[in-house]
């Protein structure tokens, strides 16, 4: 018996080692000494079943809202609504065990920009929702159809709006790969993410968020995006551009060197071009949902935050 236990771990062993050694090598592009630091080994967080449908998206035509949710079976004590609960829908064309998303048309309360022009920006892209769930219709006999909600991402409320409902396509995602956190700029396919769901400003690794370009720039579900920043966004930030303004230099330092084109901190040394230096790569965004303009993404891998206002590419895994 115990041999029979050696004898299965040495031929797995191998089979292992096979496998590995018939793995394509990382090739680094010319030019690079790769670390792994500069170079580091990307594993992706697959897209679950909540991921595709509670995502959200921005759609630059308004969803028409003449049906929707009146209210539900203990109406008016409660006004949200979750998973097996019954609920009354307004509308018409309601069908007996059709099936129909609920989606809410969003507003920002806190109405700050996260970046310089993200009103104007978001008013070009599109109306934001908010993918709530699904109802199935279980009576149509009186004015206001009743349907139970199957799945839940929020609870729903009075006045939320039905659309007929669609399966999601599935995400394909590719194996580990060596993620290059400072490939310069390519002609490829290239956008800005607008807002992250439920307005959020600060992104990592597992979260939504909604950029300006869709199907009609190329754009597909299972697309990867990197998402990028120069050093130009921190110098023109008023507030992150406050650092350029504080001492770079150490005590010690005979010539101290000095922030240009502003001169933020003037010095008797080297001059730094902000400008210059090397845009980086935040991580990465797998697409899971895509309209004619925008699209809506996840980010999946992630070397530090993402911003709303950051710039995303078409990355070289396709």
């Amino acid at each position: 018996m115990k041999k029979t236990g050696l004898f299965l771990l040495l031929l797995a062993t191998a089979a292992w080692a096979q496998s590995d050694s018939e793995a394509t090598p990382f090739e680094a592009p010319q030019g690079t000494a790769p670390t792994a630091a500069s170079f580091p080994t990307e594993r992706v967080q697959t897209p679950t079943y909540s991921d595709l449908y509670c995502a959200g998206f921005i759609s630059r035509k308004t969803l028409p809202d003449a049906n929707y949710v009146a209210g539900g079976l203990h109406t008016p004590t409660t006004t949200k609504f979750k998973k097996d609960d019954l609920i009354y829908l307004e509308g018409s064309a309601y069908a007996m065990g059709a099936e129909y998303e609920i989606v809410r048309a969003l507003r920002d309360v806190n109405e700050y920009e996260m970046f310089p022009g993200q009103k104007k920006l978001l008013k070009q892209t599109g109306q934001p929702y908010e993918e709530i769930g699904r109802v199935k219709i279980v009576d149509t006999r009186n004015r206001t159809a009743i349907g139970q909600i199957e799945y839940s991402c929020d609870g729903a409320a009075p006045g939320d709006t039905t659309i007929p409902f669609a399966e999601k396509q599935v995400v394909p995602f590719h194996t580990s790969i060596r993620f290059d956190r400072f490939l310069p700029a390519s002609n490829k396919v290239t956008g800005r993410i607008v807002m992250g769901k439920d307005f959020d400003s600060i992104l990592s690794t597992g979260q939504k968020l909604y950029i300006n370009i869709g199907s009609n720039q190329g754009v597909k579900i299972g697309d990867y995006f990197r998402a990028v920043r120069s050093y130009n966004a921190d110098l023109d930030d008023p507030v992150d551009s406050l650092s350029f303004k504080a001492a770079i230099a150490e005590d010690d330092q005979q010539k101290t060197p000095s922030v240009d084109p502003h001169m933020f901190t003037k010095g008797n040394g080297p001059v730094i071009h902000v400008r210059d230096l090397p845009r980086r790569a935040m991580g990465e965004i797998v697409i899971i949902g895509v309209t004619d303009t925008t699209a809506t993404g996840m980010v999946v891998f992630s070397l530090e935050d993402m911003h709303a206002g950051d710039k995303v590419e078409l990355d070289q895994v396709q």
